[in-house]
């Protein structure tokens, strides 16, 4: 059975609103409305994305709104984005990124620069999708002319990260990294000590205490033998007192109980940055 598909209304060179069976959509390809009118068919071998209009009616008005290169740019960097990382990234995302990348070009016209303070643990947790984030700056440079800083480039690299979920948000992610912040800023102030970025055992603290978190959100313990806990605490002294100072804020502040386990590894994760 063939379908046919007309064009309702064009809302840029490479998107359009189009009938299929009765129902509305956007549709999204190279060129799908360039040069053509209201009820002119849709070349079909183009379309890349499809969305249902009445669940994407923000997207609607964000393709009218912003400039067609903007929208234009964002395709590229998705398509990077899927090719480095190997996965189709989720549709549904495709609103918040264009919304973002689109907004923040704007904001640099006018030389307003947003200080990313997750900016050094976004590097750590989700380098993959900084390193998209650095080439997205760069590609923006080069067809735009406008530079960004780094800090963007983290900015782009959370969007990614969610864009990896279904039905991810961006804003649980913010979440995380800032409470991953938050307790390196506990561990540096309780210690007395300053962090170099730099350090394999700060990007190895990072990386546990973020998956201690997911453990302890999904009830799953990393087990340690009851033993080598009692020998960590009586070896470790000052790193296990900071450990549990960690899992009191956690608890206080976010309603987050890290068991003792949990409080084991990140002793021997603090050990190492006192010994360096």
């Amino acid at each position: 059975m063939i379908i046919v598909m007309r064009i309702m209304k064009i809302l840029n060179n490479n998107a359009v609103i189009i009938k299929e069976e009765n129902q509305e959509k956007i549709a999204i390809g190279a060129g799908l409305g360039f040069h053509k009118g209201k009820n002119d068919l849709v070349d079909q071998s183009k379309i890349e994305k499809l969305f249902v209009l009445k669940e994407n009616e923000k997207l609607e008005q964000l393709l009218l709104r912003i400039p067609e290169e903007h929208f234009t740019l964002t395709e590229e960097i998705i398509a990077y984005a899927e090719q480095k990382l190997r996965i189709k990234l989720n549709s549904h995302v495709l609103l918040a990124i264009t919304d973002h990348i689109s907004f923040a070009i704007e904001r640099e016209k006018q030389g307003i620069h947003l200080q990313n303070k997750l900016l050094h643990e976004i590097k750590i947790l989700y380098k993959e999708e900084f390193e998209i984030g650095l080439w997205a700056i760069h590609h923006i440079k080069e067809k735009l002319g406008i530079e960004m800083v780094n800090d963007e480039a983290a900015f782009i690299a959370l969007h990614i990260h969610t864009m990896k979920v279904q039905g991810g948000d961006v804003r649980e992610v913010v979440k995380q990294t800032s409470i991953i912040r938050d307790i390196v800023e506990t561990i540096k102030d309780y210690l007395h000590v300053s962090i170099r970025e730099q350090d394999l055992a700060y990007e190895r603290l990072i990386t546990h205490i973020r998956f201690a978190l997911d453990r302890a959100s999904n009830y799953n313990v990393h087990a340690m033998d009851e033993e080598m806990l009692t020998m960590i605490k009586r070896k470790f002294p000052v790193a296990y007192d900071c450990a549990k100072v960690v899992a009191k804020r956690l608890l206080d502040q976010h309603g987050i109980d890290l068991p003792d386990e949990e409080l084991g590894y990140i002793t021997l994760h603090i050990e190492r940055l006192r010994e360096n």
